[in-house]
């Protein structure tokens, strides 16, 4: 007989013991996303939207210039017209390489849809590999980037390592730490000074109190459905880092010579973008108090999570390992029904474009795809394990995440 009511309280005490460094975390990012604000004198005005080319779109360049001082760069691109993180992704990396250059990924395989953008290991139309960019793979050892493995790597072609911040679907690594990303970073730098060093930064912004571009990235982008959006923004991606780097980007994102200048910012976006910032610490902050809840939770009824529950974390995502296909099912079907939006929906797995394997994605949610908002998905191959992520309030994850235990423990 489970004690479910100790299990509970059991979790709710873990939480409470590991949350002030993460609290703390999110009143550090809190002043940077104040101090930013007032730096650029954010006013009612820079919440309207433009039409047409979007020129002189004062509300879009200062957002610009609020990422670059929380980031602690030289420019950045915030954009609507970014229709995932993925595309900042390939758009950071197209506008970047060129032919002839090598491209190095320093943590191993990268997710689905990045594999699709780099063309490996299927050649896709369009790709990097298609373009003629070389690209290597350092497989990372248990845990641990494989440093030698890395700058060994390194030849006069290499123009760009490339970190994964975010497990991904690896069964096999964790997510780095910032300070894991700059040692990965001064390594490769003293190897070869000019290489760029680029972070895909999803799942992980507003997790610490500092960012991989003060450890070293020359380049980073990610997704404003998921951290930095804060549960309010409706779509869009950033790129922050090095001015020609971004500039090289945002040819690729519009069209040479257009650049950033252009790109209207329609409807209320502008308004969503910035609310969504302030509030992006705080609902982080939510996020990883859900995580913690459910590693506790699931390690309690015996099945292997990652991060531990008391483990220091660097992402919004918590892996539980579920074994089995059925309890794979019950536990998005759990999730999927406690959530605000579609709860009358059953998921179930399927194709999806850029991903190897069939997909069950569990997904509630106001904004179609956040993973800021409570959600989990998985590729339904063995060992079974889930992938959770966000929580706009705790008291939501909290509720979800019980009904999920029991509907794999006893069928309810």
């Amino acid at each position: 007989m489970i004690d479910w009511e100790k299990i509970e309280q059991d979790a709710l005490e873990v939480v409470a013991r590991t949350s002030a460094i993460h609290e703390k975390a999110a009143l550090i990012n809190t002043r940077k996303v104040l101090d930013a604000f007032a730096a650029h004198q954010v006013a009612d005005y820079y919440l309207k939207p433009s039409t047409g080319y979007g020129y002189s779109d004062t509300g879009r360049d200062a957002l610009d210039g609020i990422y670059a001082n929380i980031f602690k760069t030289e420019a950045a691109l915030v954009r609507s017209q970014f229709v995932s993180g993925t595309h900042a992704l390939a758009v950071a990396l197209l506008g970047v390489l060129k032919p002839g250059d090598e491209l190095i990924a320093a943590t191993g395989e990268p997710y689905d849809t990045m594999q699709t953008i780099i063309g490996s290991p299927i050649r896709t139309p369009g790709s990097l590999v298609d373009l003629g960019i070389t690209y290597k793979q350092i497989p990372m050892t248990g845990d641990h980037p494989d440093m030698d493995a890395i700058v060994n790597a390194i030849t006069e072609k290499t123009r760009m390592v490339h970190v994964q911040r975010s497990c991904g679907y690896s069964s096999v690594r964790k997510t780095l730490t910032v300070d894991e990303i700059g040692e990965i970073f001064a390594a490769v730098k003293k190897v070869k000074p000019d290489v760029i060093c680029f972070v895909d930064n999803c799942y992980g912004e507003f997790i610490e109190e500092k960012e991989p571009t003060e450890v070293g990235a020359d380049l980073m982008a990610g997704s404003l459905i998921k951290n930095l959006g804060g549960g309010i923004a409706p779509t869009g991606g950033y790129i922050v880092g090095r001015q020609d780097l971004v500039e090289q980007a945002s040819y690729r994102l519009t069209a040479p010579g257009l650049g950033g200048e252009m790109g209207a910012t329609l409807g209320d976006t502008a308004r969503e973008f910035y609310q969504g910032l302030f509030l992006a610490p705080h609902i982080v902050l939510q996020a990883v108090k859900t995580s913690i809840f459910a590693a506790s939770v699931f390690q309690s009824l015996g099945f292997e999570v990652s991060p531990l529950p008391e483990d220091r974390r660097s992402d919004i995502i918590q892996t539980i390992t579920l074994k089995t296909k059925e309890n794979l099912c019950h536990f998005c079907e759990a999730i999927q029904a406690h959530s605000p939006i579609d709860a009358h929906v059953t998921p179930v797995p399927s194709h999806l474009p850029g991903y190897q394997d069939e997909v069950i994605m569990a997904a509630g949610t106001f904004v179609q795809g956040a993973s800021i908002e409570l959600s989990a998905d998985a590729p339904v191959r063995a060992p079974f394990k889930v992938y959770l992520q966000g929580g706009l309030t705790f008291e939501h994850g909290h509720i979800a995440i019980l009904a999920a235990a029991r509907q794999i423990m006893e069928g309810k």
